[in-house]
């Protein structure tokens, strides 16, 4: 006697109805659109809180210690900007290209910034000690209110030079992503070195040496 012929628990693709089977496609190819549109969303977010991150935090996330930029080794970025000051308007303007001839400390700094409050004093001492080498300390205030910054100077007693980045130009092109970041100008108007971060006494030092070099 023949078996039975057993009827088949699976169904071939040739049973499926043409119209289901092209709809089933249909569906599965809209599902994985959706996962691939989701997850490139969620990369392309991510990257933008990334790079805002890095824009808006203060600099103090980073250690103090010398960055690169393809600014070193190049002439300085030229500006003239209002100096930070009680004087009534016009504010007297500090133009960097009359520096030249002078090894220039340029630092940029906010009131807002926690770091930039604590090196302050430390800048305050570095300027009584370099200006008798011929060294001018020049800060730049970015991202503030004129009142902020001259209560800042009054609250660390500061008396070297500063000047107001009111527009952000003068930070933009010296590639500033965060406050505080300084950078080492030579006689010659070259800068030398870029320091991220908060100062410290000894990358204070060490950049220093790179001036009188």
């Amino acid at each position: 006697m023949q078996a039975e012929e057993q009827p088949s628990e699976s169904t071939s693709l040739a049973e499926i109805p043409r119209e289901q089977f092209t709809e089933g496609r249909k569906s599965n190819t809209r599902k994985r659109r959706f996962v691939i549109f989701g997850a490139v969303s969620l990369v392309n977010v991510g990257l933008l809180l990334l790079l805002g991150s890095q824009l808006l935090t203060p600099a103090q996330q980073n250690k103090s210690n010398a960055a690169s930029s393809p600014l070193i080794g190049h002439a300085a970025p030229d500006f003239t900007l209002a100096e930070l000051s009680t004087h009534l308007a016009p504010a007297p303007k500090i133009h960097l290209a009359s520096l030249k001839g002078v090894p220039v400390i340029l630092n940029f700094w906010a009131s807002w910034c926690v770091p930039c409050q604590h090196e302050a004093p430390l800048l305050q001492a570095t300027w009584q000690q370099v200006q008798r080498q011929g060294i001018v300390l020049l800060c730049i205030d970015f991202q503030d209110t004129q009142s902020d910054g001259l209560k800042f100077l009054h609250t660390y007693g500061i008396t070297y030079l500063n000047a107001v980045d009111g527009t952000g130009a003068t930070a933009i092109s010296y590639g500033v992503t965060g406050v505080p970041e300084t950078f080492f100008i030579n006689g010659h108007g070259v800068i030398v070195s870029k320091v991220i971060g908060e100062l410290t006494e000894q990358t204070i030092q060490s950049n220093l040496r790179l001036l009188t070099h």
